[in-house]
């Protein structure tokens, strides 16, 4: 099972190649605010756990199992921070507060938020109802 380091780690380098077609480690120490040598040790712990393979000086590959995670990590992530604007959340504090809780979901949890997203999506009305009420309590 991957900690959060490690799937922090994989979603960065997997939006990095959706993105740029390659994930260097310098491009992923900056998007996550590390220093290069901690991201070289996670991408050599990665590519001995079989997410990705890496050659030092060539750069990095997701390996099937690496692609799959990663995608599966965006959609969470996509997934939390739009089950947070349905809620009424502020914009400005989205992106923090899904940093803050993703790892800490099961994906049994993420399945029932999904169900949720699915159902305020399909009902608009209620979607409006949450927010009025949301309107209420803060005046």
């Amino acid at each position: 099972m991957p900690t959060p380091s490690m799937e922090d780690h994989i979603e960065q380098i997997y939006m990095l190649i959706e993105q740029k077609g390659y994930a260097r480690v310098s491009d992923i120490a900056d998007a996550l605010s590390v220093l290069p040598s901690s991201v070289t040790k996670m991408v050599q712990k990665l590519d001995k756990d079989g997410f990705l393979i890496y050659e030092k000086y060539r750069g990095l590959s997701l390996t099937p199992k690496g692609l799959k995670l990663g995608k599966k990590l965006v959609k969470r992530h996509d997934l939390l921070e739009d089950f947070l604007r349905l809620i009424g959340v502020e914009e400005e504090n989205i992106y923090n507060d899904v940093e803050g809780i993703e790892h800490h979901l099961s994906w049994n949890s993420i399945d029932r938020i999904a169900d949720l997203v699915l159902f305020l999506e399909e009902n608009p009305s209620l979607q409006s109802k949450l927010l009025e009420l949301r309107q209420d309590v803060n005046e």
